[in-house]
């Protein structure tokens, strides 16, 4: 058994689940997320509790049932509270405003690069140097902040680039210190 798999979702207050043929959806205060469940997982809805069960021992079942335990925790918990990415900026130069909806970055090219959020993701500057990238869906939360940060990734020399807040960049000495 599946010891991620077998471990009940408790359903917070102010959050309504509703199961749909194969189409688990989860209302709350941030928003509505939907995850599509397939054929070989069974989810059974409780007074407060969602159990997540496989109907059959075989190998796709069995991998598929910690996945989708995992993405409804998700979609339950992020309707209620919101995930989040915090980026930060380095380099002498690099900052980033707030354009509409839109983020507005100068990272030393020599154009402005422009990062449009998709509906349900809100995306806020503070210090001209830190972003948070916050929303509902945590898989888009993490692909928009690796897409911000692929704009100008860390480099190993002087750590200059957009990285998550507190990554470690492993740094190199470069040619003067290679005596």
């Amino acid at each position: 058994m599946s010891r991620i798999g077998k471990l009940p979702i408790s359903i917070p207050d102010g959050v309504e689940v509703k199961l749909e043929g194969s189409k688990l959806s989860a209302k709350g205060p941030k928003g509505t997320e939907c995850v599509e469940i397939p054929s070989e997982i069974e989810v059974v809805i409780n007074d407060k509790e969602i159990v997540v069960n496989r109907k059959a021992e075989d190998r796709k079942s069995r991998s598929l049932h910690g996945l989708f335990r995992t993405l409804i925790f998700n979609a339950v918990t992020g309707v209620k509270t919101p995930f989040e990415k915090k980026l930060e900026i380095v380099g002498v130069g690099y900052r980033a405003a707030m354009q509409g909806s839109a983020i507005n970055l100068s990272l030393g090219y020599s154009h402005p690069v422009i990062v449009e959020p998709p509906q349900g993701i809100t995306i806020s500057v503070e210090a001209n140097t830190k972003i948070t990238v916050s929303g509902s869906n945590k898989q888009m939360v993490g692909d928009i902040a690796a897409l911000i940060r692929s704009k100008r990734p860390p480099e190993v020399y002087k750590g200059k680039g957009v990285k998550y807040e507190g990554e470690y960049i492993a740094r190199k000495v470069g040619k003067a210190g290679k005596k």
